[in-house]
């Protein structure tokens, strides 16, 4: 495996005829794309702003917004169309994304959909959209089977900006072994997820060493330490945790309270600012999760979108803003080769995209329409990033 390492700082509960956080929705229509008349294109999106996965939501809409007004104040699309968003809240409900992806194509009459952000809601509005023949890319979605159809062959309407599991496990297993010389790990996984699961079994088809025990947490848990107590016992170099921050957090901090010292390592789903507050900064030593994105990148195209993002919310961008971000821009490259709004057209182009120069890194979709890209390991010392490791793709 190539590492290069390099230091760095680092509504629908109401009604789902209401628009959520958007600029308005664009009325109805019918047939297979928007009406341009008005010298218009839309484009929809469902993501959560409220409920319980509303922080990986949240920055997704945010920084798409951002990037449709800096495509309209370039001078638009398609000859100087500009872009018209309808954005929707599914309320971290995965049923209420299936509906809402649904009234877009259909009500809405939008173009391409963007959304949405967990796994599970995505191929709920994947499956809608694939109904009624509308491209759609989550930026977020990362379950290897997102993009895989029935059949067996690739989603025909269903795009992403996230690398799958399958790259995070696999290279979270390679760097537990050649960075961290670990011969024994101990895994902590939710068993609740699909996320978590599809995570541990492709760790562990790469770890040659010995997985010297599997616990179980559930989502909504709150108190780790019978579990945490147990495992701190056993004799591992490396603990893996897979799940998302809202647990992770405090799994780091009664991990560290009660003395395990080992590396932590776990996915992307640690990847937000919560982290920190649940974890405390003191406990966030030897923590190492996967990421699709850092903020202090040595590159101009990251340094413009964190400023820019900062400036107009307020924080830095995390992980979820900059892969929405790079959707948006991966749909406007599509629609300007396709030069058309045909739905048909633009998931062809969305096809043919390569070597696409994002802030999350640079890609082309492969056969089964994931993005081939690089991962990053990020390393935390006292709750900050300190260190980043990439691995290549070709090493996965």
């Amino acid at each position: 495996m190539n590492f290069k390492k390099g230091l760095v700082g680092m509504l629908a509960a109401a009604s789902l005829f209401a628009v959520a956080c958007g600029n308005g929705e664009n009325g109805g229509g019918s047939g297979g794309n928007a009406a341009n008349e008005d010298g218009q294109m839309t484009w929809g999106t469902v993501f959560a702003t409220t409920g319980a996965v509303s922080a990986y939501g949240t920055p997704q809409e945010n920084a798409i917004s951002m990037a449709v007004d800096e495509i309209n104040a370039d001078g638009g699309i398609l000859d100087g169309q500009e872009i018209e968003l309808v954005n929707y809240d599914y309320t971290s409900v995965d049923t209420e994304a299936a509906q809402l992806a649904t009234r877009l194509a259909t009500q809405d009459n939008v173009d391409i959909i963007l959304g949405a952000d967990t796994s599970g809601s995505s191929k709920t509005a994947l499956q809608s959209a694939t109904q009624h023949g509308v491209p759609i890319l989550s930026p977020s979605a990362s379950a290897d089977n997102y993009t895989v159809a029935s059949d067996g062959n690739a989603e025909e309407w269903g795009w992403r900006v996230a690398f799958p599991d399958s790259y995070q496990g696999g290279a979270l297993a390679q760097f537990a072994q050649q960075e961290l010389g670990a011969e024994k790990v101990a895994i902590l996984m939710d068993n609740s997820s699909d996320y978590s699961i599809g995570l541990v079994e492709f760790f562990e088809e790469t770890f040659t060493g010995e997985v010297v025990t599997k616990e179980n947490f559930t989502a909504g848990q709150t108190d780790f330490n019978a579990t945490l107590t147990s495992l701190n016992e056993r004799d591992f170099d490396v603990l893996l945790v897979t799940g998302y921050y809202e647990e992770g957090g405090p799994i780091v901090r009664q991990a560290r309270e009660m003395g395990l010292e080992q590396p932590i390592l776990a996915p992307d789903g640690f990847g937000n600012q919560a982290l920190v507050d649940l974890a405390g900064p003191e406990n966030l030593n030897d923590v190492y999760y996967t990421t699709q994105f850092t903020v202090l990148n040595e590159n101009a195209l990251v340094d413009e979108f964190v400023a820019n993002y900062t400036e107009r919310f307020g924080a830095e961008p995390d992980m979820f803003a900059a892969m929405a971000y790079d959707a948006a821009y991966v749909m406007r490259d599509a629609i300007e080769r396709a030069g058309s709004e045909n739905r048909q057209a633009i998931n062809e182009a969305l096809a043919e995209t390569e070597n696409f120069e994002g802030v999350t890194g640079t890609f082309s979709y492969d056969d089964m329409h994931n993005p081939s890209k690089s991962v990053t390991i990020l390393e935390l010392q006292n709750g900050e990033p300190v260190n980043t490791i990439i691995v290549d793709p070709e090493d996965l």
